[in-house]
């Protein structure tokens, strides 16, 4: 009899919890239906085996129509798994997407009481109000939702019941640090209905105070049953909780342990199957191509045509017999969401035939394309061994397979590495990779490399120079924030350029603990967890306000850009990311340039640069940028345009876009008309430099109207837009994508990103400022950049 048991809508979050509960000490299997056609699908039947805690049953159902996904989850909780345990969770995914209104309403179909603690304040995701907030902003102000089809909820008890939202009962933030939530939630729950309670959330004891008062009152009010509905930090805090109470005695738990380990000789080849195009994801494979594996890439434009990839399957099923690793993935930096189904069964088919035919230890990544390779193959159970990162988990299938399971654009460049490493040992033989000396999953990403191997690998990032920017603003607070980073740290040695004053006074504001260290040079640079590297300028006084203009900060700000340029021209640092300055600071201090960009170019001496702007979505780079509309129109020329294109050429390529498509905007409406519209521009200005760059093998289209080209890059048809002037590029990139938009500056001697914000003086020192965009612009800096020299 199990514990606990556990529902999830899709594979990813299953092993997730699987996962939580295994690493507190918990015996966890998760369990896999035989179908995804709701009609044909089997039923939920046990198969965990005695003295199992957690029971976790991936119903696959995120995907699904809503009748469909609730009757598969009323399926799951009238099975004997959830009949016998003592305590029933629901996983949700933290952006409330997929079908939690069906599912959760089968809850109460069933007669359960439920509490949804739906919080995941690892990544700044909570509930407050009733209405699910991301990083301090309202989820319908996000564009977190941009790949479905529906539009994110204003608050969760009108998703949850759209025709009566007002019963749904909720605990505001108060209420769960009152210190008795119990007795709030017994009162609410205290009806002969089953009921429906939203907690409010946004830390970790938030989570604690909600699950220890449904402990207290036993899961149970007024003779039902209650189930817990929340993330995936919410499972981890019940599994702390929980882990107090059910752990086995020492015995017992040597004997689990036991029954983990592979027999030695007992090796089989690893097929490892990548669905993401993610650059994430394709980081991770370049690791594993660089150990050995064979690389097979399928292209997604023939998935599902008849044999289309048959001489593919031929050499990976030769491969993997002669004992050979291979890494399956797709050929293509960009796959059309609308095929995504086609193309993840497409895989997950290819791969199940070659595993078919010579059975092999599996790394899959991508919930979607890991549940349907597991499915396909005919893999039910799968009991969770070990966690290598974040979300990158190790278990055993039930025919003793080892499956590797990641979700698709999870951890940092050596995650996949790590989960062949841990397959390797586990079958008694030694790692052959670096990845196995790294942190494992309870040591923060980032933490000191303990071989030489490991400090070879640390010593190939790249150093980038981060500049505090003008302190008065949001500047120290994003800086601190996105350098903390561990997927920054995986990518990149950031130092910053700045105040270590200030970035303390920022720390502090935040509720942050953070090790900020002065040091002399790049070259004194220590990375562990926690701390921030600072060569420290000391310009700025103790008692410099927040959100007020300030000569002396703008000064400053001026200061950290020359320090930064002369390191890098130097070759200290391979990029440089800069955090906002406030032009009339700069100003007013006697530093008389319209931006970071013209700065740039004069500290390094550069004649001529662009402007990119870059977001999830679109990239924009700008022919002419800061000067007045008639100036602008005057200084386009077909050199100038041409250069332009060159340099967004350039700089895509850099960042891993074999043959970017260019499109470039005309001046006039309607590209002039043929004449209609201004006084021929397009043909004299702009057509020649399109042509020269074509002729240069650049893959270049224009000039084309804006207002289409801008429409048709949003889609996805154009890798980067060439803009003529300021706002022509800047209105489209900030409706689309501001929070995580990033400035580039190409044409420097050294690459530099920038956030594309300003100082945001109004919220400055207030902790509510949105990091994703500093964040964004250290990772776009970090894969642009030129790698360091390493001795070998």
């Amino acid at each position: 009899m199990a514990s606990v048991f556990v529902q999830a809508d899709d594979f990813s979050g299953a092993a997730e919890v699987g996962s939580c509960f295994m690493q507190h000490g918990l015996s966890a299997q998760v369990l896999l239906g035989t179908s995804t056609v709701p009609e044909a699908h089997d039923a939920v039947t046990s198969f965990a085996g005695p003295g199992t805690d957690v029971v976790v049953t991936d119903t696959h159902s995120r995907g699904l129509a809503d009748s469909a996904a609730e009757a598969l989850v009323k399926e799951a909780f009238a099975g004997p798994d959830a009949d016998t345990a003592q305590v029933l969770f629901k996983k949700i995914d933290s952006l409330w997407r997929g079908n939690v209104r069906a599912e959760v309403s089968a809850l109460a179909g069933l007669g359960f009481h439920a509490v949804v603690a739906g919080a995941l304040p690892q990544l700044q995701r909570s509930v407050v109000d009733g209405r699910p907030v991301v990083a301090g902003t309202p989820l319908t102000e996000t564009d977190l939702w941009q790949a479905e089809q529906s539009a994110p909820p204003a608050d969760i008890p009108s998703l949850l019941r759209p025709e009566d939202p007002s019963s749904v009962q909720t605990v505001n933030l108060a209420e769960v640090r009152s210190g008795s939530p119990a007795a709030t939630l017994a009162m609410l729950l205290d009806s002969d209905q089953p009921a429906l309670v939203v907690a409010d959330g946004e830390t970790v004891q938030d989570l604690e105070s909600v699950v220890d008062a449904l402990l207290e009152l036993d899961f149970q009010a007024c003779g039902r049953r209650i189930v817990l509905v929340g993330t995936g930090g919410t499972a981890d805090v019940l599994a702390e909780r929980l882990s107090t109470h059910l752990a086995r005695n020492a015995q017992a738990g040597a004997q689990t342990d036991a029954t983990t380990a592979e027999a030695p000789g007992a090796a089989k080849p690893v097929l490892a199957v990548v669905g993401s195009a993610s650059g994430t994801a394709q980081a991770q494979l370049a690791t594993l191509e660089a150990q050995g594996f064979t690389m097979v890439r399928l292209h997604p434009q023939y998935a599902g045509a008849s044999g289309a990839y048959a001489p593919q399957l031929a050499q990976v099923s030769a491969d993997l017999r002669a004992g050979h690793r291979v890494a399956v993935t797709l050929a293509a930096s960009k796959v059309d969401p609308s095929g995504s189904a086609r193309i993840v069964q497409a895989l997950s088919g290819f791969a199940a035939e070659a595993a078919k035919a010579t059975p092999a230890d599996l790394i899959l990544t991508g919930g979607e394309t890991a549940r349907e390779v597991l499915d396909a193959i005919g893999l039910h159970r799968l009991v969770p061994l070990a966690a290598v990162q974040h979300g990158a988990v190790l278990s055993r299938a039930d025919d003793g397979t080892l499956v590797g399971t990641k979700p698709g654009s999870f951890g940092n460049d050596l995650a996949l590495l790590q989960l062949y490493d841990e397959i390797r040992e586990r079958r008694g033989l030694a790692a052959q990779a670096p990845a196995t000396n790294l942190s494992p999953q309870d040591q923060p990403s980032g933490a000191p490399m303990t071989t030489e191997a490991i400090n070879t690998e640390q010593n190939a990032l790249p150093y980038v120079a981060v500049t505090m920017g003008d302190g008065a603003g949001v500047g120290p607070e994003v800086v601190v924030a996105a350098v903390l980073d561990p997927q920054s740290n995986a990518e990149c040695r950031p130092v910053v350029i700045g105040d270590a004053v200030r970035l303390r006074q920022a720390a502090d504001v935040l509720g942050i603990e953070a090790d900020i260290q002065s040091i002399e040079d790049v070259e004194d640079a220590v990375f562990t967890p926690g701390r921030v590297n600072v060569i420290d300028l000391a310009l700025l006084p103790e008692d410099l306000p927040w959100g007020q203009l300030s000569p002396v900060a703008g000064h400053a700000a001026y200061e950290y850009i020359r320090v930064a340029s002369e390191l890098a021209m130097a070759g200290k640092v391979q990029a440089i990311c800069t955090a906002p300055l406030n032009k009339e600071a700069l100003h007013s201090a006697g530093h008389i340039f319209p931006g970071h960009t013209e700065l740039l170019a004069h500290l390094t001496g550069t004649e001529e640069v662009s402007m990119m702007l870059s977001t999830p979505k679109i990239r924009v780079i700008h022919v002419t940028t800061h000067i007045g509309l008639m100036d602008a129109i005057r200084k386009i020329n077909p050199d100038l345009v041409e250069r332009t294109i060159r340099r967004g050429h350039e700089a895509l390529v850099r960042a891993g876009i074999p043959n970017p498509k260019i499109g470039v905007c005309a001046i006039n409406p309607h590209a002039g008309e043929n004449g209609l519209f201004g006084q021929g521009e397009e043909a004299e200005k702009i057509e020649p430099g399109v042509k020269a760059a074509q002729a240069a093998g650049i893959n270049a289209v224009g000039p084309l109207p804006a207002d289409t080209l801008f429409f048709l890059a949003g889609r996805g048809d154009y890798d980067l837009v060439v803009a003529m002037y300021h706002d022509q590029g800047h209105g489209p990139v900030k409706v689309l994508g501001i929070e995580a938009g990033v400035n580039i500056t190409v044409g420097l001697p050294v690459i530099r990103t920038s956030v594309d914000h300003g100082t945001a003086f109004d919220i400055a020192g207030k902790a509510i400022a949105d990091s994703r965009s500093m964040v964004e612009a250290l990772h776009q800096a970090a894969e642009m950049a030129t790698r360091p020299a390493v001795a070998v």
